[in-house]
């Protein structure tokens, strides 16, 4: 479904900017406004994600509309000229996701990027651990309003079931005292199976023990925050731990990519394919193959290097499109060179899968340039049981790739013709 942003503003200059930079930068589908009472009509025809809004409108001059926004629980982003202690208070009582100071012509990015973060927690789920109800129930309230998906746990154990029926959690935040077990033997418990890099622990307690944080920290939590929370450093604390995580997926996938083609780099496929090759049982077929460009030095002497490249990514995006995400791996292990593991594809099924390909690699290999040279392929391929190793089999395949390309090129060659 849809995002919707409910955008309450009666300047129109700056409304205009937030309007369009949301469009472009958000999948949103953004509601503009100008007054309470529009915005109250909006309220009652839509269900809408979160509200930007200013504190002074036409028909609501001391912040009434945080109110109205409260009584149909849209989560709110208020952007306003000052904020003192008051504000902060008033705002805390409210319960909006945070507040902007109007900055000029940072107020537009600003805004923009505190709305990507709120759409993009969902993508975080959150485990919150407290045998006291009332004290897990305010978190729970806080995180969700921050558009995150959240899941509770009243015990040590019970956390621990929790992690084991859902990985998907991210980050963990358990409160110290628990009848159980408590917070340190918990994080420990957690970071037996779990990495840092994987899941973010944060330990939270109401004691007056300084040393808590310290002995948290030293059993594998990456936080901690002591009760009561100030709303905005319980906001700024969890806002980092998922952004580590976030930059943390963006290096793992950095470090398994190809930068040129995007597919899967050869540590990669070599990761993938062997636990592929270990989840076979006795039976089972699947398939090892490698592609090599026909003439790729050629390509690049000719044509120049940019044409070489353009080749490469033309190769690349035809595996992409036919190798669906959790079936065959596609990746480039080097050079000129591609590497797939065909799961599930016996020797003669591999085999008409591999022809099928070069085929349309050379059907369309002419749009490489308008000069008189087309790109093609020739494959190696094998078929495998779940007996030897990844590089064993790539071997065997590169072997039946060598006497491909001696027999002509653009060729496929498998065990079929060496039979």
């Amino acid at each position: 479904m849809q995002d919707k942003i409910l955008l309450i503003e009666d300047s129109v200059a700056l409304a205009i900017l937030l309007k369009t930079k949301l469009t472009d930068d958000t999948a949103a589908e953004i509601f503009h406004c100008e007054s309470m009472e529009t915005a109250i009509e909006l309220m009652k025809e839509h269900r809408f994600t979160l509200a930007l809004t200013g504190l002074t409108l036409p028909d609501a001059s001391d912040g009434e509309v945080l109110n109205a926004l409260e009584a149909y629980k849209v989560p709110t982003i208020v952007f306003t000229a000052t904020v003192d202690e008051k504000a902060r208070q008033h705002y805390a009582e409210k319960k909006i996701i945070d507040y902007i100071v109007k900055d000029g012509r940072r107020t537009v990015e600003t805004v923009v990027k505190t709305v990507e973060r709120i759409l993009s927690n969902r993508q975080f789920t959150i485990l919150v651990v407290d045998d006291a109800k009332a004290a897990r129930s305010s978190l729970v309230e806080i995180l969700t309003r921050q558009n995150f998906s959240v899941l509770e746990a009243h015990s040590g154990a019970e956390a621990l079931d929790a992690l084991a029926a859902n990985p998907s959690v991210q980050l963990v935040i358990t409160d110290y005292y628990m009848p159980d077990m408590d917070g340190y033997e918990l994080t420990r418990r957690i970071r037996a199976k779990r990495s840092s890099e994987d899941l973010r622990v944060v330990g939270v307690s109401s004691s007056t023990d300084r040393m808590l944080s310290a002995h948290f920290l030293k059993a594998g939590a990456s936080d901690f925050i002591y009760r009561p929370f100030v709303p905005e450093e319980l906001q700024c604390r969890i806002d980092n731990n998922v952004e580590t995580l976030k930059q943390l997926a963006r290096l793992r996938e950095l470090a398994a990519r190809d930068h040129l083609t995007g597919l899967p780099n050869r540590r990669s496929f070599f990761d993938q394919a062997s636990a592929l090759l270990e989840a076979m049982k006795p039976g089972d077929r699947s398939s090892v193959a490698i592609i090599d460009i026909d003439h790729f030095k050629k390509i690049n002497d000719t044509l120049g290097h940019s044409a070489g490249d353009k080749a490469l990514k033309k190769l690349a995006q035809t595996l992409s499109t036919i190798c669906k995400p959790g079936n065959h791996i596609a990746a480039r292990i080097g050079g000129e060179e591609f590497a797939l593991f065909l799961k599930g594809l016996d020797g003669q099924q591999a085999h008409a899968f591999c022809e099928a390909l070069r085929l349309e690699i050379e059907r369309n290999g002419q749009a490489l340039s308008s000069a008189d040279l087309a790109l093609t392929i020739s494959i190696g391929v094998v078929d495998v049981g779940p007996e030897g190793a990844i590089d064993q089999h790539l071997t065997a395949a590169d072997q039946l790739l060598y006497i491909a390309k001696a027999n002509g090129r653009n060729i496929v060659y498998s065990k079929l013709e060496a039979s």
